[in-house]
């Protein structure tokens, strides 16, 4: 990391705390005045105990987090999504430490105004930040591109990332590429002009394309970027592979794509999304356990046998589990091999069945398998074995699907893409939804999944 973005990355972070505490200064002005310290305690003790919690909550998620990349991105949106998991985290943190020393205040809720203050300083901030870049006010690191891909476009969509991730500037040097000055890079020199661009001005980054240089062109660029002190990155060139979601990482020390790369492929948000899953179906087991209980009672009079019906699903990595759901139906499919799909006014429906299937309800005992391992809360949906088979045999890349866990509720459903699936535009539909889903999932797409389902009348259609 330059000293350039290392500079911009703490000040970042310090107007962050200046924010937090401008924030929580506010708010104890109005505890003061409503006399809300806590359990025997005086405003001496309850300030310093506010600030030490506040601030001690914001180290732990920055901590936490611990990718300060987006601190220097341009991109509002990248960095709102950033902005909105700290939070999130923040509050959990805050309101625990908060519960602990026993400051009111935060344990009935009150703290939120000044969370929610400083969010909003935050993004005002990130706005006004970008407008300044693109108006000129706010310099920022220079990156020098060396040996750009033989097409134009590719060459420009590369300096345009750079310019989004925080780069001010971006030049180019090149041997066979024409001089071109274009809105994304600016083409200033050949590769043998390296040591007279350096010399002349100011670059904090040199990024290398490996696939166009001979290695002896690569070990005379290394020195001469050493020997100038300039940080160098050596970049491969992607695969070609177009409609392909590929992502970069590394082993060891070698430089790899991930074809069909997800962002649960890393495992902080695995764990994240794993945490949640158990958190949040225990919550929802706990605290609709009455309801479990009233839907179980009222399925057995109206029509006696088993409560659950349990048939066998496709998961993770093709592998087959019980898929638990509650039963709406006097004859149930076979759970192994069933082939007959719920039809609309289907006969075999029972009266409570109905009411459970169009408010999506059998589902949840579902949650009982997030809980075993089986299912994530979000994720594709699980289908029977000849549904699997069918949908492998027109979709080549269905299988992808299978990377992560099947889920109580999913993108494609939201979406409206649930029920039927006969013709060919439904099945690629469904799947087109959960490949983009894994994709580019995050911790907030969960959470929107999750509210329009409950509130979305989309998510319910073909709901029978």
């Amino acid at each position: 990391m330059t000293r350039l973005n290392r500079n911009l990355i703490l000040g970042n972070v310090a107007l962050e705390f200046l924010f937090l505490n401008l924030c929580v200064a506010l708010v104890l002005i109005g505890v003061l005045l409503k006399g809300e310290f806590g359990t025997g305690e005086g405003f001496g003790g309850f300030l310093w105990k506010s600030l030490l919690i506040f601030n001690l909550s914001w180290i732990i998620v920055l901590g936490i987090r611990g990718d300060y990349r987006f601190y220097r991105n341009s991109n509002i949106k990248k960095r709102t999504n950033y902005l909105q998991l700290n939070i999130f985290l923040f509050i959990l943190i805050a309101f625990s430490l908060g519960s602990i020393f026993q400051i009111t205040y935060i344990k009935n809720g009150t703290f939120l105004f000044p969370v929610f203050l400083f969010a909003i300083l935050n993004l005002l901030f990130f706005r006004k930040y970008d407008s300044d870049r693109k108006k000129g006010k706010e310099s920022g690191p220079r990156a020098l591109i060396i040996g750009s891909s033989r097409k134009n476009g590719e060459a420009a969509d590369f300096s345009k990332k750079l310019q989004l991730y925080g780069f001010e500037s971006v030049d180019i040097l090149d041997d066979v590429m024409p001089c071109v000055n274009g809105h994304n890079h600016n083409v200033i020199g050949k590769i043998e002009e390296l040591s007279t661009v350096l010399q002349s001005q100011a670059v904090d980054e040199i990024f290398v394309n490996i696939d166009v240089l001979q290695e002896n062109q690569l070990v005379e660029i290394i020195n001469k970027a050493d020997f100038h002190g300039i940080r160098i990155n050596l970049v491969p060139q992607a695969p070609r592979c177009n409609g392909v979601h590929v992502v970069p990482t590394t082993l060891e020390d070698q430089p790899v794509f991930r074809v069909h790369g997800s962002p649960l492929d890393h495992f902080n948000n695995y764990f994240l999304k794993k945490l949640f899953d158990f958190v949040f179906a225990l919550l929802v087991i706990v605290l609709l356990s009455p309801l479990y209980v009233i839907i179980s009672i009222l399925i057995y009079l109206d029509n006696p046998g088993p409560i659950l019906y349990k048939p066998w699903r496709k998961g993770e990595e093709g592998k087959a589990f019980e898929c638990y759901k509650f039963r709406t139906m006097s004859t149930c499919d076979d759970p192994f091999h069933g082939e007959k799909s719920t039809v609309k006014n289907d006969p075999r429906l029972t009266r409570i069945g109905r009411i459970l299937r169009k408010f999506d309800l059998d589902e949840l005992p579902q949650f009982f398998n997030v809980l075993r391992g089986d299912m994530s809360v979000v994720g594709p949906r699980p289908h029977r074995t000849f549904l699997h088979n069918d949908f492998r045999k027109i979709i080549n890349d269905y299988m992808v699907r299978h990377y992560v866990k099947p889920g109580v509720t999913g993108w494609a459903q939201v979406n409206g893409w649930r029920g039927p699936a006969k013709t060919e535009i439904q099945k690629r539909g469904r799947i087109s939804h959960d490949l983009w889903y894994i994709e580019n999932w995050s911790f907030w797409l969960d959470i929107k999944i999750i509210f329009l389902t409950v509130f979305s009348t989309k998510a319910r259609e073909n709901a029978f």
